[in-house]
């Protein structure tokens, strides 16, 4: 079984960007619309009400998309994207459990495991002295120690800070407030936290001599 790192641009990767994209979004879209649209579902599939309610029915549609996605993923990609891999343990194993004993309570912890998860083994690489995000980011681009280091600490705590946040929503808000939270506002957060490193990624980028950004000494800038 052969393992890519989530952000390392393989040449398939490159060729079908869209087809990734809808890869990564396509089951958690899944999972709100079903969600949305959960008792239209029940009436048009009587079946699926053995299920439960609209969330528990949302779940295992959200279950199948994720593993139809690791399966096309592997077949049309050639490798499994370690983090929604990961990610996809979880969500079967626990949304089994949400279902066979009707607590809705095992799939909204699937967040708040999944990113406590990445949290602690970030942090916990960096007591070790290891930045183990170096060996996930560093296809993308090349970080002296302390970037690494920096950038391995600010994802840890953010992992965290998601963990906490999952927690809030589902406990404080409706079901529907928490799916929705999930889809459209977990994303947007990410890619603006992602955003908001690149200073940090440019102050500490070892870029070769000779590549953009180098100067006429030969040094980054």
């Amino acid at each position: 079984m052969t393992f890519e790192s989530d952000v390392k641009p393989t040449p398939t990767d490159r060729h079908h960007p869209l087809l990734k994209m809808a890869l990564e979004l396509g089951p958690m879209l899944v999972f709100f619309f079903a969600n949305l649209r959960g008792p239209w579902l029940i009436e048009k599939v009587p079946a699926l009400a053995e299920l439960g309610g609209p969330l528990f029915v949302a779940t295992a549609l959200f279950m199948a998309a994720t593993v139809i996605s690791l399966v096309v993923s592997k077949i049309m990609l050639g490798h499994l994207p370690i983090m929604p891999f990961v990610s996809g343990i979880v969500v079967v194993i626990f949304g089994s459990l949400s279902i066979w004993l009707q607590n809705e309570t095992f799939i909204k912890m699937k967040p708040t495991i999944v990113n406590t998860l990445f949290g602690a083994v970030l942090l916990g690489g960096l007591l070790f002295g290891r930045s183990l995000l170096g060996y996930v980011f560093n296809a993308a681009f090349q970080l002296d120690e302390e970037g690494w280091r920096k950038l391995t600490l600010r994802w840890g705590i953010f992992f965290l800070f998601l963990a906490v946040l999952n927690e809030v929503v589902w406990r404080n808000f409706s079901d529907d407030v928490w799916v929705a939270f999930k889809v459209w506002g977990t994303m947007p957060i990410t890619i603006l936290f992602t955003l908001a490193q690149m200073p940090l990624i440019m102050r500490h980028s070892t870029t070769p001599a000779g590549e953009s950004g180098a100067g006429k000494d030969g040094e980054t800038r």
